[in-house]
Formats: C-alpha cells, sequence, structure tokens
C-alpha cells in the first residue's frame, strides 16, 4: 500500500507542477499574439469549461475500465496538449503560410486555444487519482491519503509558477515544453510502476461490476439526500473560495499597492499552510472528532476569516486572517471529498468524484466574473463580505442537512470498525 501511495501522490505532484508552470504565463503568451483581454480571459476558461465534460467522463470510466489505463490516457492527452502549447508559434506559422500569411496570429491563438481545451477534456484526472485512493485506503485512512494527495497538489502550485517565472525568460514556449516534458515523465512512471488499485477481488465485491457510462448513472448518486447535500456545500463553498483566490491578486494591488511579487509571497505563504493542513494535521483531526464536525467547524473558521479578510486594516492583520483561511481550506477541500467516497457505491466513487470537479469547474469559470464586478462596483471589502454571507450560508445548511445525519454517524462507526464497504446510498 506504501508503494501505490506513493506512486500516486508522485503522479499528482508531477501532474500539478507541470499544470502550474505554465498558469501564470498564459495572460502574457496570447496578449504576444495579439488577443485582447476578453480573449484572454476566454482562453483560461476554456480548460475549466472542458473540465466540466472531462472530469465526470474521466471518473466513470476509471469505475468501469480501472483508474490505472484511464490515468495512462488522461495524462497522454495533456502530454499533446503542453506540447501544442510549446509549438504553438510554429504550427500556427505554418498553417498561416499554408492558407492565409496575414493571418498568423489568428491560427497561433487558435493553436493555444485547442492546447488548453485538449489538456482541460483529458485534465481532469485529479478525481480518478482521488478514486485510486479510495480504492486503497480504508475508511479510517482515506481522509489521511485525501489530505496527502491536497498537499501533493499544493506543493505542485507552490513550486510550479516560480519555475515557470524562471523559464519563461527565455521565451513563453519553454514553460510549455518544459511541462510537456513533466507530462511525459508522469506518462512513464504510471505505465512503469503504477499498479491497478480497482484489483478483481474489489471487482468481485462491486454489486456492479461493469458501472455504465451515462448521465443517469452518474446523477444517481446526486439524487440521494446525504450525497446531494455534500455535493451542494461543494458548490457554494468553492465559489465563496474562489471568489477570494482569483482576485486576491487585484484585491492586494488596489489595497495594498503590492508588486507581483509581494503577491506571491502571499500566496506561497497560505499555501505552505494548505500544504501542512493536507498533508499532516488532517490525518490526526480525523482521529480524534467525526467528519461531519470537522466539516462544519471548516465551514464556520471559513465564514469568518474571510469577513476578516474584508475588514483587515494593515498587511500585518492580513496575514494573521489568512492562517485560518489556509487552514479551513485545507479541512473543508480534503474532508468533503472524504465524506464523498464514503456516502457511494464502491462503483461510483470514481464519478461522483468526477462530478465534484465538475461542479468545482463551475465556480471557476464564474468567481473572476463576480469577484471582479464586487471589486470594481463596491471596492476591497466587498469579495470579502460575499464570501463571508456565501459560507454562513451554507454553514447553516450542512448543520442542517449534513451535522449529524444518520449516515455520518455510520460512517464514523464503519471508520472504527476499520470496514470498507461504504452505506447504500440515502
Amino acid at each position: 500500500m506504501n508503494k501505490r501511495l506513493l506512486s500516486i501522490i508522485l503522479v499528482v505532484f508531477i501532474d500539478l507542477l507541470g499544470f502550474s508552470l505554465i498558469l501564470p504565463l498564459l495572460p502574457y503568451y496570447a496578449e504576444k499574439y495579439g488577443a485582447t483581454q476578453f480573449v484572454t480571459g476566454l482562453l483560461v476558461a476554456s480548460y475549466a469549461a472542458m473540465q466540466l465534460i472531462g472530469a465526470p467522463l474521466l471518473g466513470r470510466l476509471s469505475d468501469r475500465y480501472g483508474r490505472r489505463p484511464i490515468l495512462v490516457a488522461s495524462v497522454f492527452g495533456t502530454f499533446l496538449g503542453f506540447l501544442l502549447l510549446g509549438f504553438a508559434n510554429e504550427i500556427g506559422s505554418f498553417m498561416a503560410n499554408a492558407f492565409n500569411p496575414q493571418a498568423a496570429n489568428i491560427f497561433v491563438l487558435g493553436i493555444l486555444f485547442l492546447s488548453r481545451m485538449v489538456d482541460g477534456l483529458t485534465g481532469g484526472n485529479l478525481s480518478v487519482a482521488q478514486a485510486y485512493i479510495a480504492d486503497v485506503t480504508d475508511a479510517q485512512n482515506r481522509s489521511k491519503g485525501l489530505g496527502m494527495i491536497g498537499a501533493a497538489f499544493g506543493m505542485g502550485f507552490i513550486i510550479g509558477p516560480a519555475t515557470g517565472g524562471i523559464l519563461s525568460q527565455w521565451g513563453y514556449a519553454i514553460p510549455g515544453l518544459a511541462a510537456a516534458v513533466m507530462s511525459f515523465i508522469n506518462l512513464l512512471l504510471i505505465y512503469f510502476w503504477l499498479p491497478e488499485s480497482l484489483t478483481e477481488g474489489k471487482r468481485v465485491a462491486m454489486p456492479e461490476k461493469k458501472p455504465a457510462v451515462t448521465l443517469n448513472a452518474l446523477f444517481k448518486a446526486l439524487a440521494r439526500p446525504f450525497t446531494g447535500a455534500i455535493l451542494t456545500a461543494r458548490f457554494f463553498y468553492g465559489l465563496a473560495f474562489a471568489v477570494f483566490q482569483t482576485i486576491f491578486a487585484l484585491y492586494a494591488l488596489q489595497k495594498f499597492n503590492f508588486e507581483a511579487r509581494d503577491t506571491g509571497f502571499i500566496l506561497t505563504y497560505m499555501g505552505l499552510l494548505s500544504v501542512f493542513v493536507q498533508g499532516f494535521l488532517i490525518g490526526r483531526l480525523t482521529k480524534r472528532f467525526r467528519e461531519d464536525t470537522l466539516i462544519l467547524i471548516g465551514s464556520i473558521l471559513m465564514t469568518l476569516s474571510l469577513l476578516g479578510w474584508a475588514l483587515t486594516p494593515s498587511v500585518f492583520w492580513l496575514l494573521v486572517v489568512l492562517a485560518p483561511t489556509a487552514i479551513s481550506g485545507g479541512i473543508l477541500n480534503t474532508l468533503l471529498s472524504s465524506t464523498l467516497t464514503k456516502s457511494v457505491q464502491p462503483q461510483e466513487i470514481g464519478g461522483i468524484l468526477g462530478l465534484g470537479a465538475s461542479i468545482e469547474s463551475v465556480t471557476r469559470i464564474f468567481a473572476p466574473i463576480i469577484g471582479g464586478y464586487l471589486l470594481q462596483s463596491f471596492g476591497t471589502w466587498s469579495p470579502g463580505v460575499f464570501g463571508a454571507l456565501m459560507m454562513l450560508g451554507i454553514t447553516v445548511f450542512i448543520f442542517l442537512k449534513i451535522y449529524n445525519h444518520p449516515i455520518a454517524a455510520e460512517l464514523r462507526t464503519k471508520a472504527i470498525q476499520k470496514t470498507v464497504p461504504a452505506p447504500n446510498g440515502d
């Protein structure tokens, strides 16, 4: 089990390292070829839009065919997407010479869009990695395993942007090619080192050996009250937190006149706290407290910290407020996924995690629009107040629909008994 945990954690780290290498540079890359701010926004959003389709599909396919082959296919797609990004200028120029030399920039931008769409469609493999963790851990240790996935995710985002910035001094294509190399290494790692987690023994224990890859099968679990409540909480928490994430740089510039370097340091500070929570603290917390209790506490803490973010008067108090923001975010990200995997049948885990990832993609599409409007129209306090009010509402919802729910109590009992099977829905 330790080898499989180490393997999948390394897979996630390398995957996110490659992704985050190019993320901060996309606007500059697109601008180089004449993209307007609106077109650049569409380019960034195209990844999340395609992930809406890809994440639940990949998750459900992994339920049917196994985690390993779907990880191989998805990482290969990511590799192709990064190759297109790295060679966008050469491919676009070749197409322009063949069809219309006056439209060279349009062809290059078209290749950039294609690269992000290919990566978005195949890059929703975090849900497959989470499903892999669910396969190889029991109910008692699942939150710890998912926390380690979250920590690997966070470390990739901490290291990647800075590395991409350094590489970009030799051209914006270089980080894309470096990301392609990282994806190819990941592909080799999965193919030669990562064993399948959905073993024959696990498949024999499943009520449905070959789950159907249909929308009806995916949404069947969503219709259950407890599972649907977790996904609802994930959406509104995700939207509140995504508004904070996507608008923070503009907020810091407008309120404290931060430079990009200063904002990077602040976000690294938050990232390290989140890695600590997910990689170290979460396993210890879940051994002492019920997951539904921790979810409720995390939502209360997030409500207060977002309100504090809205009202903070100085950089010192900003650093103080951002600590509980990072801590509660680490708790909610891990435990909402952990509880979700335990609330459905084993053959539904990949699909339901993919559906959750799809929901998060929706929040990333709308969050920058909402945050930008609030910041421009009402001032630096408004995104924080919006997030706090949304979290207050979802905290009440969690208290009524998730906290002390009979299934939450059942999950805790099964965790104590160290049994694997999930409850039969609601």
